[in-house]
């Protein structure tokens, strides 16, 4: 299997992550080579890639630095399995509690669902020609037809009665009317037209909720297997025919993929691409000699031992080998030191990299230059009312100065604090764009001291806000 992002060196794939995350250079570094060598291990002889595993990665930093969204986005960019757990979510064998191979059995099912958009999406354009022949037949007004002799008439009860010939077309001008309204409908000139589509909705694929000996873990009950066959239920729905356009191509497109052959290519690409990413390790940590509750937390550690090492875990798409899964892990550590996990858990996670605290001039780069970056969000949402926003650089410089003492005097939650200060910053606006906000919206300096200097000093003077 190729990599996705094999032509991208890992001085490539950080700038790609610098499009949306601002610093933390040593955790971009990282990943990338990890991402990197994923590549160069699918380059060696078969016989040679089983000796090579991945270097798992363990970051540390506070919360709000961006350790959550370097994996996340480095998962897009390879188009790779990803999924994001909190090990404090997991019990070790024996509580009732999540079990650490659902981690496994989740990635196989983030994979098959990753699989089988790619194989829809290369399938598009014929089942979009499909579904344009379907709407074709719904909207053409003429009766179905009757051929006989190169000649279409108009059927009937009684066959097509002499008075109606007048009525009768060629093969040649049948064909260019219904050309001309297949084109019609790609124009979208029919788009609010009613058509009623077929639809089909498989049965199937049940989940519970039940117990077992790990715990509490969720079970798929296929009932197409279970009642022999490929059960479905087909039902009518009425719908414009912008609407239908996209019903139908994905129904075509369903159609046309290999169903086969995805849980195959999806167990594979979570075996050799798929990431884990595990939050909150350090709320698992403890130092040696510990009792109580400190015992279920060197168990968990010691369950995600065989899981990070290399095992098989049994899923409903097929056992997959966690071999060669990346696995990340992250903690704040600000109790616990990554010295407190276990010793043979370290050796699994031997690349260490440490995030650093985001200061006001981070906060700055925050709001300016990520491709997502908030301002840019509130801009948009608020440009579909009608409203034109925009910042001057005066008026970012004082929200960050603002994240920045909330952060000291309230917990510091890194960039999330940036969420808040800005949706308390246009609350109003947001409130009002519908019918009385203004056409243009100017925020500069004395508008944030005079929106955020309250909410700060109701901080400074209530514990009960921090």
């Amino acid at each position: 299997m190729t990599s996705p992002i094999e032509n991208l060196t890992p001085r490539q794939i950080v700038a790609k992550l610098d499009e949306y995350i601002v610093g933390q250079d040593d955790a971009k570094r990282a990943v990338a080579v990890a991402l990197r060598n994923r590549y160069r291990r699918q380059q060696l002889p078969a016989d040679e890639r089983a000796d090579i595993v991945p270097k798992n990665i363990l970051m540390m930093g506070p919360t709000g630095v961006g350790k959550t969204e370097i994996a996340r986005r480095l998962a897009q960019l390879a188009r790779a399995p990803f999924v994001k757990v909190e090990a404090t979510k997991f019990t070790e064998v024996g509580y009732v509690g999540r079990d650490v191979e659902s981690m496994v059995r989740d990635l196989a099912a983030n994979s098959v669902r990753l699989v089988e958009a790619e194989m829809v999406i290369e399938v598009q354009a014929p089942a979009y020609e499909a579904a344009l022949d379907q709407l074709v037949s719904l909207l053409d007004d003429k009766p179905v037809p009757y051929h006989t002799g190169g000649v279409w008439f108009p059927s009937g009860d009684e066959g097509f009665p002499p008075a109606q010939a007048e009525e009768s077309e060629t093969d040649d001008e049948r064909e260019k009317r219904l050309a001309k309204l297949r084109k019609e409908i790609a124009d979208g000139l029919h788009d609010e037209k009613k058509v009623e589509v077929e639809i089909e909705e498989p049965q199937g694929n049940q989940f519970l909720q039940v117990f077992t000996p790990q715990g509490m873990e969720e079970m798929g009950l296929d009932m197409n297997q279970l009642m022999g066959g490929n059960r479905t239920r087909t039902g009518y729905r009425k719908a414009t025919v912008r609407e239908a356009k996209e019903i139908l191509t994905q129904n075509e497109a369903k159609k046309r993929i290999d169903h086969a052959n995805i849980a195959k290519e999806a167990i594979d690409r979570a075996e050799q691409m798929g990431i884990i990413f595990i939050d909150e390790i350090d709320k698992v940590a403890m130092p040696s000699g510990g009792s109580g509750p400190d015992v279920s937390r060197e168990g968990v550690q010691r369950d995600l031992l065989p899981i990070v090492e290399g095992s098989v875990v049994a899923t409903k798409f097929g056992p997959v080998n966690t071999d060669h899964i990346l696995f990340i892990a992250a903690g704040a550590f600000h109790v616990s030191k990554p010295a407190d996990l276990i010793p043979e858990l370290q050796g699994r996670l031997p690349i260490r990299v440490r995030l650093d605290s985001l200061e006001e001039k981070d906060f700055v780069r925050i709001l300016k230059e990520p491709k997502n970056a908030l301002t840019k969000q509130y801009t948009k949402l608020l440009g579909v009312e009608g409203v034109n926003v925009t910042f001057t650089n005066d008026a970012l410089d004082e929200i960050a100065k603002y994240a920045t003492l909330i952060n000291e005097k309230a917990g510091n939650i890194g960039a999330r604090r940036l969420h808040t200060l800005l949706e308390r910053l246009l609350e109003d606006y947001l409130f009002d764009a519908p019918e009385v906000a203004p056409p243009t919206l100017e925020i500069d300096a004395s508008f944030v001291q005079e929106q955020l200097e309250p909410l700060l000093k109701d901080i400074s003077n209530r514990q009960d806000l921090v």
